[in-house]
């Protein structure tokens, strides 16, 4: 048996390393099993059936990320192009699938080359399925997370959730909540590391607000706010970590600054104030009024 055949019935991840030209990084989704509605026979009409999938995804070349999880491709790409292409129409063909995953991966600019295997469980005494190889850009652009709703709450409102918590959390989401920090008891002459601090008080706001949010995770980095936007999830946002490290940052430390610049970022559907004036933005304002305070 040649290599070629041989390796034609080895998993994705040694294939992908049998016919690699040069050292490539790899990630892998492995016996990721659904259970979905698919298949051109009669027989698969109306019923479902268990698909595993198994994808490796090799990367194009690139500095190391230094443990930035915003700097690699994550495992939730992969398993996003398994889902968003099960849900956009119900298939025949497991070739069709793998073709749309594949694309969608590639789609990505981290990913130079994948390997697409999919396997039906269910109809026969082992399993049935099909893998393919695709490589090079996709006609796709890479899949955009939903628009958010940025929310600005200042020291005061963050103290007392209770007027603005059900308005504010049982609105349309995905949400994500920037929280002033208070005054700081002392002023630092040096610039940055009084920027440093300020940036620090708004980690420390937003942690103090999630002891009575509980139901709102806190998140610091842009990979795991991507994928609370695609779940629909509400995020505490502990801004230093994104601030520090964004090559065109924020204008400056406070809570408004720092919102405005998340909202441009993440092209919030709108700003809403709890407690805050209005930053200078170009986004659309909408206000949630604490008692005794107008509209």
């Amino acid at each position: 048996m040649t290599d070629e055949t041989r390796h034609a019935f080895e998993h994705p991840q040694a294939r992908a390393a049998a016919t690699a030209s040069g050292l490539r990084d790899r990630i892998l989704l492995q016996d990721h099993i659904i259970e979905v509605e698919i298949g051109a026979f009669r027989a698969e009409r109306d019923a479902t059936q268990r698909l595993a999938f198994d994808i490796v995804a090799e990367l194009a070349p690139a500095p190391p990320a230094g443990d930035d999880v915003d700097r690699i491709l994550s495992y939730d790409r992969l398993t996003e192009a398994v889902a968003d292409s099960l849900a956009t129409e119900r298939l025949d063909l497991l070739e069709t699938l793998a073709e749309r995953i594949a694309e969608r991966i590639l789609a990505e600019p981290q990913a130079e080359r994948v390997f697409v295997r999919i396997r039906k469980l269910d109809r026969g005494p082992g399993a049935l399925g099909v893998e393919i190889m695709r490589a090079g850009a996709s006609a796709r652009p890479p899949s955009k997370a939903p628009r958010p709703v940025v929310a600005l709450i200042s020291a005061g409102a963050a103290a007392d959730v209770a007027p603005w918590r059900g308005a504010l959390l049982d609105g349309p989401g995905p949400l994500i909540l920037c929280v002033e920090a208070k005054p700081a008891a002392a002023v630092v002459a040096d610039a940055a590391i009084r920027g440093r601090i300020e940036l620090l008080a708004l980690d420390q706001a937003a942690w103090r607000l999630s002891a009575d949010l509980p139901e709102v995770e806190v998140r610091d980095n842009r990979t795991e706010i991507d994928w609370a936007q695609r779940k629909g999830a509400a995020t505490l946002w502990a801004p230093a970590r994104m601030a520090v490290s964004a090559l065109d940052g924020p204008s400056g430390t406070g809570a408004a600054d720092l919102a405005t610049w998340l909202a441009e970022t993440l092209d919030a559907r709108e700003i809403v104030l709890i407690g805050m004036a209005a930053p200078v933005t170009t986004r659309p304002l909408r206000r949630i009024a604490l008692p005794g305070e107008a509209t």
